[in-house]
């Protein structure tokens, strides 16, 4: 092979690599960010480009679909000094490619920092029922909250959701164990209420009792009354009524006397009417 000839491959193979490094095929989806001797010139749209070989160089491949932004989860403290884990995700989309790389070292880095940072600032705010029951309150001020500061790297917040948010695991050990104390506060209270009812009832038990045993006894009292008045009135006469009812009664005593574990001996007198004229003497002579 001649000098020449070698020296015009050598000149072919340079013009190839010339021209496919002036070409670029930016994705869709994607923004290239170029750079000629090292400043930025411009950035190249999803399609076929042209661009100076040697001159130009593509520094940045730059992503313009919906990112999702992972934030780690972290410790959060509340108003009322409650320990909270919080984590969250931000979807982000990149309108200026060139303010993403150049307004800040690592964009992703800073974003999940800058949202930890707000998330712990609005939650640091809030009592922790309020934080783990207003979920799209955060939400909002966080997005709120992050908006201006990212729109100056040229990125664009779409939302940002709250992904978990719960008490520390010190945290949930303390509230289940205030938990059970309630409910033992409550059984112990329902418990007392419950026997001072009990007794309450009780008590109204025995007091209607003694009340209905006293008006018993009255009304026993009543007629007992009446009845030995008949009995008086009767015996003014004859005295046979009279002598009946002790009788009576005095058979009904030598009876309980001789059911009594105590009695040894029950003497009944042989002429009872004679013995009850005896108790009563002249009365009914």
């Amino acid at each position: 092979m001649t000098p020449g000839l070698i020296l015009a491959l050598i000149f072919l193979v340079l013009v190839i690599v010339t021209i496919i490094m002036g070409v670029r095929i930016v994705p869709q989806g994607y923004k290239f960010v170029v750079q000629r001797l090292g400043k930025y010139h411009k950035t190249l749209n999803p399609g076929l480009n042209v661009i100076i070989p040697y001159m130009d160089t593509v520094a940045y491949k730059v992503p313009t679909k919906d990112l999702v932004l992972d934030i780690p989860s972290q410790e959060v403290i509340t108003r009322d000094n409650a320990v909270i884990v919080a984590n969250a995700v931000a979807y982000i989309n990149i309108v200026t490619p060139e303010k993403a790389v150049y307004g800040v070292e690592n964009y992703i880095l800073a974003i999940q920092n800058l949202v930890q940072t707000s998330l712990r600032a609005i939650i640091g705010e809030m009592d922790l029922d309020d934080a783990l029951s207003s979920r799209d309150l955060i939400k909002a001020k966080l997005k709120e909250a992050i908006s201006d500061d990212i729109a100056d790297w040229g990125i664009m917040v779409k939302t940002v959701e709250i992904q978990d948010i719960a008490p520390s695991e010190t945290m949930q050990k303390a509230m289940e164990e205030q938990a059970a104390a309630e409910r033992q506060r409550r059984a112990t209270v329902t418990r007392a209420e419950g026997e001072k009812s009990a007794a309450i009832l009780q008590a109204e038990g025995r007091l209607e009792a003694s009340r209905r045993d006293a008006e018993a006894k009255i009304v026993l009292a009543e007629a007992n009354k009446k009845a030995i008045q008949l009995i008086v009135e009767a015996a003014r006469d004859n005295p046979l009524p009279l002598m009946f009812v002790l009788g009576e009664r005095y058979v009904e005593s030598i009876k309980a006397l001789a059911e009594s574990q105590n009695a040894k001996v029950v003497a009944i007198p042989a002429d009872l009417p004679a013995a009850l004229r005896g108790i009563l003497g002249s009365k009914i002579g």
